[in-house]
């Protein structure tokens, strides 16, 4: 009997639009007012502004016009993919990745582990300091030649890249696009209890590595040996991968203090693709044509991007998205104050299926939780803990989550391999974080 295969990526997130729009047949339309908050320069919701406005259902037309309207909405966040992608390619053919890779592995030839630890590490900060995800994409290739030769399989280099990356964005106290957001709209001081959020954060982070490291090998293959005699870095190569560190570094600095934003990535990526491909002797014509077979490489991965946001797009057409934040958090305030801690972590992971983006649900749901808390008692920091968390720890799972599902596809791992693979860790970090909110209750 023939089994029937898993589906595909875009197959997924189709069923997810079709989803979507048939919850605008079930769910009653409504909205909450809206003001602009100083502090972060968004809308807000204003608590107990809601209206309910009856059923609002989408057609079937409506619901296939949200698909091209999803990627046009998501277009900076496509280009950035495609533009990474290109400006990673041209890097690849100058024969840079391949010659660091080399010399990194040779270097940690009796230490193999240690390098997937530090990757680990890497990631973890860039996730903590500017919530890396989609820029992930285009180091997919060069990530699974790595693992591949140091032994590991596709799945252990999703896992310590974006995995540790989600990680650090969900647990660490810097993430300017969750906990600083998170922060400034439930008039929180920014940074605060800094370390209280470390010491989980090096908890969790530990373990997320920790198996990774002993469940994520490749039994089935050897690991690549290098050449014994491995003299290191010809001049161009380093210089190609010193730029590469270096538009990284001015991309986090950006970020933090610059206020950028994904067009401003873009050109830095851009101008370091064209540059690398000068320095590594491609010429002007070569260096154009590995960057137009870098876009090709990532056009589908841009494309389920694109999709996640026609997910949103037809729930807010719907009218459906208010409606669902009140129907999660209204419950949560006649429950013991501890419980209702743990219920607005659940809550708020289940809410970042059909919000997506962590910054809009900061500002959906933190002007109607930190009213709450003061209504029962509850520290603020908490409210923002269990949104930190709940967001941020969804996006290693949840189908609607664009950057996942095209990480996914660049790496050629299935939708079902990764789940089986990352099911366990997850739920043993989500308890970590369950523990961090109940504690905050009677700590913070």
């Amino acid at each position: 009997m023939k089994t029937l295969s898993f589906p595909h990526p875009l197959i997924i997130m189709l069923c997810f639009v079709l989803i979507a729009a048939a919850l605008t047949y079930l769910v009653p339309a409504g909205n909450f007012e809206r003001v602009l908050d100083e502090n972060t320069g968004r809308e807000i919701v204003v608590p107990g502004s809601y209206t309910s406005k009856g059923s609002n259902p989408i057609s079937i037309g409506k619901t296939f016009l949200s698909i091209p309207e999803g990627i046009i909405e998501g277009a900076e966040v496509v280009v950035l993919i495609l533009i990474i992608g290109g400006a990673f390619y041209v890097v690849d053919q100058t024969g840079a990745f391949q010659s660091g890779l080399e010399v990194l592995v040779h270097r940690f030839k009796n230490a193999k582990a240690s390098l997937l630890v530090i990757v680990g590490l890497l990631f973890a900060t860039a996730g903590a300091l500017n919530g890396l995800q989609e820029e992930i994409i285009a180091m997919v290739p060069v990530l699974m030649v790595l693992v591949s030769k140091i032994g590991y399989t596709r799945i252990a280099g999703v896992a310590i890249s974006l995995g540790s990356a989600l990680i650090g964005g969900s647990f660490g106290p810097t993430n300017p696009f969750s906990v600083i957001i998170a922060q400034k709209v439930a008039d929180v001081a920014v940074f605060s209890d800094g370390i209280y959020r470390m010491i989980f954060f090096l908890a969790a982070l530990s373990f997320w590595i920790f198996y990774i490291v002993k469940f994520g090998k490749d039994s089935e293959s050897k690991p690549t040996e290098t050449a014994p005699d491995t003299q290191g870095l010809s001049w161009n190569h380093t210089i190609i991968l010193l730029l590469v560190a270096l538009t990284f570094a001015v991309m986090i600095y950006g970020l933090t203090n610059w206020e950028w934003d994904y067009n401003e990535m873009s050109a830095i990526f851009f101008v370091t693709g064209m540059s690398a491909g000068i320095i590594g002797k491609l010429g002007v014509n070569g260096t154009a044509k590995a960057y137009a077979a870098g876009f090709s490489e990532l056009v589908f991965a841009g494309i389920i991007v694109g999709l996640a946001r026609s997910i949103y797009l037809v729930l807010q057409e719907g009218q459906i998205i208010d409606t669902l934040i009140l129907a999660l958090f209204n419950p949560l305030e006649n429950l013991p104050i501890a419980l209702s801690a743990f219920g607005m972590l659940v809550a708020q992971a289940i809410l970042h299926i059909p919000v997506p983006s962590t910054s809009g649900q900061a500002v959906l749901t933190m002007p109607l939780l930190s009213p709450l808390a003061d209504l029962i008692g509850m520290s603020r920091q908490v409210v923002v803990l269990a949104y930190q968390y709940g967001a941020g720890l969804m996006d290693l799972i949840t189908p609607s989550n664009g950057g996942l599902m095209a990480i996914l596809t660049a790496a050629g791992v299935s939708y079902k391999e990764w789940i089986k693979f990352a099911w366990k860790p997850f739920l043993i970090i989500f308890g970590i974080a369950s523990i961090s909110v109940v504690l905050a209750v009677f700590l913070l």
